[in-house]
């Protein structure tokens, strides 16, 4: 530290930058009276080896305060302390004896702040993770580009970086980190999958949560990571190189790896809130910074903060530079670590006013929309918060997809054998116009799934009646008890036969749902070989099997694994599924061809929605092609939903072809699905015996 020579820096660049002969620091405070950076020698230093207070002088340009290190490298470590005004009613938390990490920190050491804290809610210097500089320029990418797989193409696998290979089941050389997936990705290339959308990799504190498992009375642990503690940083526990600041070329590694595979990177990332809490939470970041400007707080008393996310605070988002800071992050992980795209946890928080309120006219979700170097980048809301936001088909700012959970609840109430729900089954597979077509978004811009992180898994949905959080610690009162689901006669797990015939049955069903659909299926990592989670619908806390992929499974369930393998094959090879816009219906229809759609009921004429119940099906015509694509086969699709078997009346083919059969969910055996090519020819080309609980599949050829 001898050797280093301080210089004024500049306001360009926000961070810590390093550029050959040093490093320029640069953060933002408006009512800041003091800045000081602290650098430390090592991570577990108790006392910095150096401070540096900036002269406002010289260090501060409007809001923005810098200083450069010159001598100073990356690997380099180091926090900041801020003085200014504690007054919590007018908005301000300043404390100069609280240390901070740096908001745009690129890397953090590995540890935990909340595991350490003191009575005084006061984490020791010496177990405090700090920031690190790293060098953004020096990574190889090689020839990596984004891949730029469009929407209507995607299949995207919802996946926790940890969970995918942490079970010892996973036999990988480095479990639960960004190289232990680089290990499976052969797996997901054969399953079909296009892109990986992971839980938060953003830097998170596990040990946030301070409840206890009742059964084991160990301290759970903040396992999902939707609660973030540096937006810039990739996680450094599942990184397998412990070294400070090597989680950030193990993470460009593992992009870069998926990428030769054909798979997109896509993270969730969570915008809403963060982990320093309410009135009563931690300063680490934005509240030490400056807290008036970062969070939202009740107007009348700054003291406390609007609660939006349901997690104690709720960001800013749509103040000049809260927006800014977004973008920049945004475009951080785009530039610098290569992803293609992003999921925004509770994005309706991001659509709210500097007052609170919802506005159709967001400039954040705008921005984010119309960025030049997010112009290709997938975005993804999860259309709601906790404060009463509902904006699915409605969220704002242009071309954002939305996580449909209209499709969800309508799918899975269809195939439970719900009474009067063909018709909102019918408008979910063709791809939901009813939300999209009027804001002139498409079919694609509905992300379909019938599971997700959240909520019941595919297995659990067949398998429970009830949710089972008993282990969350919280008495099971957490979690939804929406679930619409049904257990086939059995409460979790049976010997019983029949039930897991019937259980496999309904989860083939659902997966013909989603992936013979328009628009953009999504699934969650393990659903196709029956992940359980014991019934647990909200795992947020279980870092153990509950939640981990079991890689026994693979063989266990080989065959819906097989299945699954198959239908995003049949997917990914046919035209008819992966549609650009709606459905036109009868005027597309020629002498030669049918429509693009039409539906049908039982006896082969079109339905009388009105009385159309627990029954589906349609035809799709391949001769009715769109601009640039070729024509495909015609396909028929019906599910019977019904207690009782149906003869059904198969409509005709295109002129000059025959029906097909590609799979059938009541068949038990490899017979249930055929690989393309080895269809099996309808020996009746008029009438198909549906049986209770099933779905058909026919292919003209």
């Amino acid at each position: 530290m001898d050797r280093l020579k301080v210089l004024p820096g500049n306001p360009w660049d926000l961070g810590a930058v390093y550029i050959g002969s040093g490093v320029n620091f640069c953060v933002f405070s408006r009512n800041a009276k003091a800045v000081y950076l602290e650098l430390f020698k090592k991570s577990d230093d108790s006392v910095p080896a150096c401070t540096i207070k900036l002269d406002p002088k010289i260090n501060r340009t409007g809001d923005l305060w810098h200083i450069f290190i010159e001598g100073l490298k990356p690997g380099a470590l180091y926090l900041f302390r801020v003085d200014g005004p504690f007054e919590p009613k007018n908005g301000h938390r300043f404390n100069k004896d609280i240390f901070l990490y740096d908001p745009r920190a690129k890397a953090l050491t590995d540890g935990s702040l909340f595991k350490n804290l003191n009575s005084q809610k006061v984490c020791p210097l010496e177990k405090m993770p700090k920031c690190v500089v790293v060098d953004e320029l020096t990574y190889n990418w090689e020839e990596d580009k984004p891949l730029k797989t469009p929407l209507n193409e995607s299949i995207i696998y919802e996946m926790h970086l940890r969970g995918f290979t942490a079970s010892p089941s996973s036999e990988v050389k480095f479990p639960g980190t960004y190289r232990g997936a680089i290990e499976k990705i052969p797996y997901l290339k054969k399953l079909g999958i296009t892109a990986v959308e992971l839980l938060p990799v953003q830097e998170f504190d596990a040990f946030e949560n301070m409840n206890i498992n009742p059964k084991t009375g160990k301290r759970l642990v903040n396992y999902w990571g939707y609660s973030t503690t540096a937006f810039f940083a990739p996680k450094a526990a599942y990184s397998s190189d412990k070294r400070p600041g090597a989680c950030v070329d193990e993470f460009k590694d593992m992009v870069k790896a998926f990428h030769k595979a054909g798979i997109e990177v896509i993270l969730d990332i969570v915008f809403n809130h963060t982990a320093e809490g309410n009135e009563h939470g931690i300063t680490f970041g934005f509240r030490g910074f400056d807290n008036s400007i970062y969070y939202q707080l009740v107007s009348t008393n700054k003291e406390y903060y609007v609660n939006f996310s349901g997690c104690g605070n709720a960001l800013n988002c749509n103040h000049p530079v809260v927006q800014e800071y977004i973008i920049s992050c945004l475009r951080y992980w785009v530039r610098v670590m290569h992803v293609d795209g992003f999921r925004f946890d509770l994005a309706s928080v991001l659509s709210r006013d500097e007052n609170g309120f919802l506005t159709l006219e967001a400039p954040l979700t705008r921005r984010i929309s119309e960025d030049p170097l997010l112009r290709d980048v997938k975005i993804i809301a999860e259309p709601w918060d906790c404060g009463g936001a509902y904006q699915v088909g409605s969220f704002p700012g242009g071309r954002w997809c939305e996580w449909n959970d209209k499709f969800r609840d309508g799918i899975r109430r269809f195939i439970r054998g719900d009474e009067k729900l063909s018709t909102e089954a019918a408008t979910r597979i063709s791809g939901s116009s009813d939300l999209y077509s009027s804001s002139g978004r498409r079919p694609y811009h509905s992300i379909n799934y019938i599971a997700s992180h959240d909520g019941f898994t595919m297995n659990d949905l067949v398998s429970y009646n009830y949710r089972h959080n008993e282990q969350n610690g919280e008495e099971n009162r957490d979690g939804t008890d929406n679930n619409l689901s049904y257990n086939n006669g059995f409460e979790g797990p049976t010997l019983n036969p029949k039930i897991e015939k019937n259980r496999i049955r309904q989860i083939k069903n659902f997966f013909v749902a989603l992936f013979l659909s328009q628009g953009t299926p999504m699934f969650v990592c393990g659903d196709e070989v029956q992940r359980s989670q014991d019934g647990n619908n909200n795992p947020y806390c279980q870092d153990n099997e509950i939640s981990w992929f079991d890689w026994n499974d693979i063989k266990k369930h080989g065959d819906l694994l097989n299945f699954v393998k198959n239908l995003i094959a049949l997917r990914r090879n046919h035209r008819v599924f992966m549609r650009d816009d709606f459905f036109k219906g009868q005027k597309t229809a020629t002498q030669t061809s049918p429509a693009d759609i039409n539906w049908f009921n039982i006896e082969g004429f079109t339905p009388d929605w009105a009385k159309l119940d627990r029954f589906l099906a349609f035809r799709l015509g391949g001769g009715i092609t769109e601009q640039n694509s070729k024509p495909d086969n015609d396909f028929y699709v019906a599910f019977n939903t019904d207690i009782h078997d149906g003869t059904v009346t198969v409509p005709p083919p295109s002129a000059g072809k025959k029906w097909y059969r590609v799979l059938d969910t009541s068949i038990e055996n490899e017979e249930c699905i055929l690989p393309e090519g080895k269809e099996e020819l309808l020996r009746n080309q008029e009438k198909y015996v549906i049986l209770s609980g099933s779905a058909v599949v026919l292919i003209s050829k």
